[in-house]
């Protein structure tokens, strides 16, 4: 161990990203990550109807061509959405650009940490499209971000967050590279960035069972430097991925590229990213084709599940609801589980207790059911090994779930 850091010094790797490192190879020699349940109750506000809705009104644009007035009218729709969740003007930040003869407008909407005000986790997704109203790529990202803004609205993290919006991804990463250049490199100091988590092209091809997202990381030659701090976040995606949704994560290596991680990717962050699992490649995106019903949105509605988790982990949200969060999340799902963690025994509470069919499964994350019942009351889980599960809630026909931790 030694002798990698003893390298990253000799190289001259900038300290915030040794020092990083360095916390995250120590916090995995110690311990793994955990399931918080305050996570958890955030992630379950993740509103399907909301990703309707917002799939709906993002393809109502039209094809966002960079520099079009429909990408400016898309831009105006985002300006209007970070509002209606209580962002202030001074959050919600216009960075123009252009390239060419074209004149284009990325957004940028920032969330102060706590504690480390001046260190940012960027979260990032392009909402430009080409031939096409880009329902999948890349409303799908687009989306998901504005998902996870709105919950996160008044949680504190410990870390920044920018949300960022890009333009000109289509036409050649414009955006992006225009915010490494003129505002990351050109902040004093440079801005100092905690990492980079992507969003494109996250909603799937209808028709298909999608249960794997893909987490993408940096596998660059140019340069090398930011290559294994890009991998140790990738697997604490991957890990976010698995506590917090029903997804599972690729198993082979997956290399970042064409999206907007790659100027910071360039620029020497630490990226990550988000890409559909499909089982075949997708032929919608930058066609006409690439329209809701060729896409997923339950799919996406579990990417962004996710996703939320992940930033949550990344920013370091509060692990402690607050009086407004608390209750939340069992209110959209329509029932309690308590105590969560457990050991020996668990109980659940139901919002309809009138219901005449009621059954509650117990599956590990393989997929494998492990516990069924009717008896909602006292339920026995001092048999099942350490780990998450999902628990499955089934009344007259209806089915929700969320996860649950058993601990010794």
């Amino acid at each position: 161990m030694f002798g990698i850091f003893l390298y990253f010094w000799r190289t001259e790797i900038k300290m915030k990203k040794l020092l990083y490192l360095t916390l995250i190879v120590c916090t995995i020699l110690v311990s793994a990550q955990t399931f918080i349940p305050a996570y958890s109750t955030r992630v379950n506000l993740v509103s399907q109807s909301n990703i309707n809705s917002g799939l709906q009104d993002y393809v109502s644009f039209g094809v966002k061509n960079t520099g079009s007035t429909n990408n400016t009218n898309a831009l105006n729709w985002l300006k209007g959405k970070y509002a209606s969740f209580g962002y202030t003007t001074a959050q919600v930040v216009e960075d123009p650009f252009s390239f060419n003869t074209t004149n284009s407008k990325n957004l940028v909407v920032t969330k102060t940490g706590t504690l480390y005000p001046n260190i940012f986790v960027l979260v990032t997704a392009h909402f430009d499209t080409i031939n096409g109203v880009g329902a999948n790529d890349n409303g799908s990202g687009t989306n998901a971000i504005l998902e996870i803004a709105r919950i996160l609205k008044d949680v504190p993290t410990e870390y920044s967050i920018k949300f960022i919006h890009f333009s000109g991804e289509e036409q050649g990463l414009y955006g992006s590279q225009h915010f490494v250049n003129s505002v990351v490199n050109a902040t004093v100091p440079k801005m100092n960035i905690r990492l980079v988590f992507n969003l494109d092209q996250v909603g799937g091809m209808a028709g298909q069972t999608h249960n794997t997202i893909i987490c993408e990381q940096d596998m660059s030659n140019n340069p090398t430097t930011n290559n294994a701090a890009s991998a140790v976040i990738t697997q604490e995606l991957k890990n976010c991925v698995l506590l917090y949704s029903t997804l599972q994560t690729n198993t082979t290596v997956a290399p970042a590229y064409s999206s907007d991680y790659v100027p910071f990717q360039n620029n020497n962050e630490i990226i990550t990213g988000f890409y559909e699992g499909n089982g075949d490649s997708n032929p919608y995106p930058h066609t006409s084709n690439d329209i809701i019903p060729n896409m997923d949105p339950v799919y996406l509605f579990n990417v962004t599940k996710a996703a939320l988790g992940a930033v949550q982990h990344f920013a370091v949200a509060s692990s402690t609801l607050s009086v407004a969060e608390n209750g939340n999340g069992d209110q959209a799902s329509g029932w309690t589980v308590y105590p969560n963690p457990a050991k020996d025994f668990i109980e659940i509470k139901t919002k309809d207790s009138r219901a005449k069919e009621v059954s509650f499964e117990m599956v590990d994350l393989s997929g494998k059911s492990v516990l069924r019942t009717q008896n909602l009351t006292k339920i026995n889980v001092s048999g099942l090994p350490t780990g998450v599960y999902m628990g499955k809630l089934n009344t007259e026909g209806q089915s929700s779930s969320k996860k649950i931790m058993i601990t010794r």
